[in-house]
């Protein structure tokens, strides 16, 4: 008898297991670990090594720019045998994710992307200040940066011979926004000794664990490498900049200009918003938005007692000193503060906290002039000190709101310590999602009562403003026609911001195509799925819960976001952690 029951539950566990197996889950789980593994591997980069200095920096050589493309184009081929129907609903949502990023990655390969490592905003070089800005923790990081700085020659080298390739066929920015980009370079490249560039920084305040005289050697081989190695590769590429790329940059602005410009503008589409949007329908899209926002701060208007016109109200906002900071000092105490009223007011919003923190830091002054009022990362919150009177307090809050917490610090520690998600979903990042979650948060920002004064409010509108202009002036670039000046008017004429935020926006969105199209698209899909699920949920609606179900998610294209609250409404508003009482 004590046979039969063991055999009947062999036979039992036998068939148990037959029906929980799932092949093509584990087919799929095999291939995007693989690929995962050798992604961190090929491009070394922070967010590949969680947020700590690589030892080296990525191959950038042609034979690996053609092992990558030939690499995702395999992977694409293997995801196309595996059926999404025959996954668990788990299972689809991860497929679902993982074959966009392939995607993108494959389309940037095509395009020959690497060939132009550069626009107004940023460039491989100058995100390199990312490791000189973080401090040693230990001997050993120290070691690692130092390692990381002996391979920036290589690197570089490789990057010009990529961008001559581009050069030589058309492909690169415009020329119009590139003028004194080369100056970043030259701070290194012609600095008075090594321990004057931002490679020693690193060095001069290392932690009290490393013996005195280990420390003093770590700073003599740290000037030894900068000396040796480093300045030598900046002032090269300096000279390729001055000498050749900068007066051979092309004159035209619109992305459907360069080679296969038409299929590349749409390439830049699908990989920022995740959308496969036709230029014409988002052009129509930012037009309606841009009109209804209007409206909103029309109504501000009245709500101060303003006498004037619309352009009178924009001049009394960039020019009364009442509105700006005298010092940076002061900028960097306000934004401070207002992420810490945010603080105060996170568990009425949300039910999970992230447990990473970070920093209010100024922004380098060499890319200060060119770079954003802000940027927000993981760990840290940049503000851009540079010309204070185009820095207004009225727009601070919105600005702190999408750059640190809820925005993109809390959104970026909440994915990466969501332990239940693949790490392709934790340490990766999609426009839509991420810039699309910190819009959400600027007008989430009224409902918190974090806008204090009419002028506040009438900032996170300036800024909304700013984003559907986006839509209209990205596609009118690169796929209408326009010009500098005509995109230039049009920011200006239909918000708030400074004339030299202004300028700069435009020329980002001049080099960088698609880019700015993910915000407003991304808040928008966002808003709409969180109206859905109010009105089918009712009473059982709790915005805390649908915050955490969205920032569960990790970064993921618009459909997937829709495709979740369908399911969140399905399950009764439940959220996916447990909310505290």
């Amino acid at each position: 008898m004590r046979l039969r029951i063991i055999g009947l539950a062999a036979i039992m566990l036998c068939f148990t297991t037959s029906v929980i197996a799932n092949p093509a889950g584990d087919r799929f789980d095999a291939l995007s670990a693989k690929e995962w593994a050798w992604r961190q591997q090929t491009f070394q980069s922070a967010e590949s090594n969680k947020g700590g200095i690589p030892a080296h920096l990525p191959d950038e050589s042609l034979t690996t720019q053609q092992a990558r493309a030939a690499y995702w184009a395999d992977v694409l081929r293997q995801l196309d045998t595996i059926k999404p129907a025959d996954l668990s609903p788990d299972k689809q949502e991860d497929y679902g994710v993982y074959r966009a990023q392939i995607e993108t990655l494959a389309d940037a390969q095509r395009f020959r992307d690497y060939e132009k490592p550069l626009n107004s905003d940023s460039a491989f070089w100058a995100d390199l200040g990312y490791y000189a800005e973080k401090p040693a923790r230990n001997e050993d990081e120290a070691r690692r940066l130092l390692s990381l700085m002996r391979d920036i020659p290589r690197y570089f080298d490789q990057n010009i011979a990529n961008m001559r390739a581009g050069l030589k066929r058309g492909f690169t920015p415009p020329m119009v926004i590139m003028a004194g980009r080369d100056r970043s370079i030259a701070q290194v490249a012609e600095a008075k000794s090594p321990a004057d560039t931002l490679w020693y920084e690193p060095f001069r305040a290392l932690p009290a664990t490393i013996p005195t005289a280990q420390q003093a050697a770590l700073r003599a081989e740290a000037e030894a490498v900068i000396g040796d190695r480093v300045m030598p590769a900046y002032a090269r590429l300096l000279a390729f900049m001055r000498k050749d790329y900068l007066p051979g940059l092309r004159t035209g602005l619109a992305a459907e200009g360069w080679p296969d410009g038409k299929a590349y503008y749409r390439a830049q589409i699908r990989a920022y918003t995740t959308l496969d949007l036709p230029p014409d329908e988002i052009h129509a899209i930012g037009l309606a938005e841009v009109a209804k926002i209007r409206a909103q701060m029309d109504a501000v208007m009245k709500e101060v007692k303003f006498a004037g016109d619309f352009a009178a109200f924009q001049h009394f906002l960039r020019s009364d000193p009442q509105f700006y900071p005298k010092t940076p000092q002061a900028l960097l105490e306000r934004a401070a503060w207002i992420a810490k009223q945010f603080d105060g007011k996170a568990a009425r919003w949300f039910g999970r906290m992230p447990r990473g923190r970070f920093g209010i830091v100024p922004v380098a002054p060499d890319i200060a002039p060119y770079y954003t009022a802000g940027r927000g990362g993981q760990d840290r919150y940049y503000v851009n000190t540079w010309n204070l009177p185009s820095r207004p307090f009225f727009q601070l809050t919105a600005l702190t709101l999408h750059e640190s917490a809820p925005g993109h610090s809390w959104q970026m520690s909440l994915a990466a310590e969501n332990e239940e998600r693949p790490e392709w979903r934790r340490y990766t990042y999609v426009s839509a999602y991420g810039e699309g979650w910190a819009l959400y948060t600027e007008k989430l920002g009224v409902e918190m009562g974090m806008y204090e004064t009419p002028y506040d409010r009438f900032g996170m509108l300036s800024y909304q403003m700013w984003r559907a202009c986006r839509l209209v002036i990205d596609t009118g670039i690169h796929a209408k026609g326009w010009s500098r000046e005509q995109a230039i008017a049009y920011l200006r004429d239909n918000s708030a911001l400074s004339e030299h935020e202004v300028t700069t926006e435009v020329d980002r969105y001049i080099g960088w195509p698609g880019q700015a199209l993910s915000y407003y698209l991304g808040q928008l899909q966002i808003e709409k799925d969180r109206a859905r699920a109010e009105a089918a949920l009712g009473a059982k609606f709790d915005i805390r819960a649908f915050h955490d179900m969205i920032l569960s998610l990790g970064s993921v294209p618009l459909p997937v976001i829709a495709a979740r609250t369908d399911r969140f409404i399905a399950e009764g508003g439940k959220g996916p952690w447990k909310l505290p009482d």
